[in-house]
């Protein structure tokens, strides 16, 4: 067998292992699965500070919540959105609230929810693409995620064009939304409150592939080009950091200072992005129960800040 064919072989065997290996990682970290979490997955189990049995609360207690209807929208790219909708005056705000990576918007939310009825708003719990009843195939960690947001926002201005907007999210929800912030919003969007976001979609891959053990210069490359071949988004396109340079809404951050998960400095990192973000840390949270760890100071603090923006706009 002549060398020149023998090199050929090992080419084509290394670039197909390759490719196998950026689409091994595409499945892994972008597809998505054909089992949703349990509403009340690491509910169970020991429960001393009654944290567990809160949680339990707040998911059942909007879980029996009828919403006033289900409604859709199409993505850019054709999917068909679905997100459900309680309206409980006509002339209040909408507060259109996003859930996190590969879980549920009746799970991540259902402290939220219960804070915006309290305050007599209306709520959009959007499922975002490839998860819920929302069609897609592919999570992009915010990238394709926003552009949704978008349209969920374009949609409320269009059935309520008198009400304002305030975008809220969770985990992936809140990277989503503050990614969100430097595009075309309708001018209905006053702020954004976001819970325990991550500076960057690379960023938190990178860390989670550490705590994996898998080496991040070897791991990115077939993250990256996973995204691109198989996923069609670019995981660089855009991140909280940079968005928020631009946005012209402005925005609270909440995260708990034991989030082990989204560490609390990529927040701090947002805020020292831009001068219309603020930020409100949590002793003793983990990854998005800054709520349940101190429900009276998170509502107080949502409050006053949504309290705030909505007087600001009236009175320009």
């Amino acid at each position: 067998m002549r060398w020149w064919l023998i090199l050929l072989i090992l080419t084509v065997a290394l670039a197909a292992a390759f490719f196998a290996a950026c689409y091994l990682s595409f499945v892994y970290t972008f597809k998505r699965r054909k089992n949703e979490i349990s509403f009340y997955k690491g509910l169970d189990g020991n429960d001393d500070n009654g944290k567990k049995a809160f949680s339990r609360e707040l998911i059942d207690e909007l879980l029996a919540k009828e919403p006033t209807k289900e409604v859709y929208v199409t993505s850019f790219d054709g999917l068909k959105l679905h997100a459900y909708l309680y309206e409980n005056d006509k002339k209040a705000p909408f507060e259109i609230a996003c859930h996190g990576y590969r879980s549920r918007a009746m799970r991540d939310y259902s402290g939220g929810a219960r804070e915006c009825f309290l305050r007599g708003h209306n709520l959009l719990l959007i499922d975002e693409r490839a998860h819920g009843k929302s069609e897609g195939k592919v999570i992009s960690f915010g990238i394709l995620e926003r552009l949704d947001i978008c349209a969920w926002a374009e949609y409320i201005e269009r059935e309520y064009p008198e009400n304002k907007i305030i975008l809220a999210g969770v985990s992936m929800g809140a990277a989503s939304v503050l990614m969100a912030s430097e595009l075309s919003l309708p001018k209905n969007v006053v702020g954004i409150v976001a819970d325990s976001p991550y500076s960057s979609p690379c960023e938190i891959i990178r860390r989670v592939s550490a705590k994996k053990g898998i080496p991040w210069v070897l791991a990115y490359p077939l993250v990256r080009l996973g995204a691109l071949i198989f996923g069609r988004f670019n995981l660089e396109e855009s991140s909280p950091v940079s968005a928020v340079v631009n946005s012209q809404v402005p925005i609270l951050i909440i995260h708990g200072e034991d989030d082990f998960f989204v560490p609390c400095k990529m927040s701090e990192e947002i805020k020292s992005a831009s001068k219309s973000v603020s930020l409100e840390t949590f002793p003793s949270a983990r990854h998005g129960l800054s709520y349940v760890v101190d429900r009276d100071r998170y509502a107080k603090i949502t409050n006053g800040f949504i309290n705030k923006i909505l007087r600001e706009k009236e009175n320009i």
